[in-house]
């Protein structure tokens, strides 16, 4: 087997699918969205982040699994960010709202890579704030709990030293 033939091939940009726009200042938001195809093992975190560059909509996708290692959207390949060993996470631009956009994801949890086949339904009318994706809101609770934990010990720091 050459390389050729493992490595995915790369789009070129001008072949670089087109994001919808949509009617929202920049910044991120959160979205649902919906997957079927394949097995139905894997998943995809809904909410998601949705990013809006340019009024052009992007989400970021978490999977449920970190072997999958590339995604090609509208013929343009999209390599996994995640570095650290969690589970796999892809930007990709959005290119349909409130109707199956297909996309092709590569995993290895089967060994061999495999290519499968996935639509993925992003839904305008759930546009929210970014606090509603799953991971966001994790981060607020450590945060208070971190803050609780904080302000316990500089009470008891402060009552043993007017017990003293």
């Amino acid at each position: 087997t050459t390389a050729a033939e493992t490595e995915p091939t790369q789009a070129a940009p001008q072949d670089a699918p087109e994001p919808v726009a949509i009617d929202r200042p920049d910044g991120e938001y959160s979205i649902e969205v919906n997957m079927t195809g394949g097995s139905g093992r894997a998943s995809v975190s809904s909410p998601t982040l949705l990013t809006v560059r340019e009024g052009k909509a992007y989400a970021k996708l978490l999977w449920s699994s970190a072997y999958y290692d590339y995604m090609i959207v509208g013929g343009q390949t999209y390599y996994n960010l995640t570095t650290d060993g969690g589970n796999s996470t892809f930007e990709i631009p959005i290119t349909a709202m409130d109707t199956g956009m297909s996309v092709i994801a590569d995993t290895t949890a089967m060994g061999e890579p495999v290519e499968i086949q996935y639509i993925l339904t992003f839904y305008l009318d759930s546009v929210g704030g970014k606090g509603n994706i799953p991971q966001e809101a994790a981060k607020k609770v450590l945060l208070i709990a971190g803050s609780i934990i904080v302000a316990g010990g500089a009470l008891n720091y402060i009552l043993k030293k007017k017990r003293k």
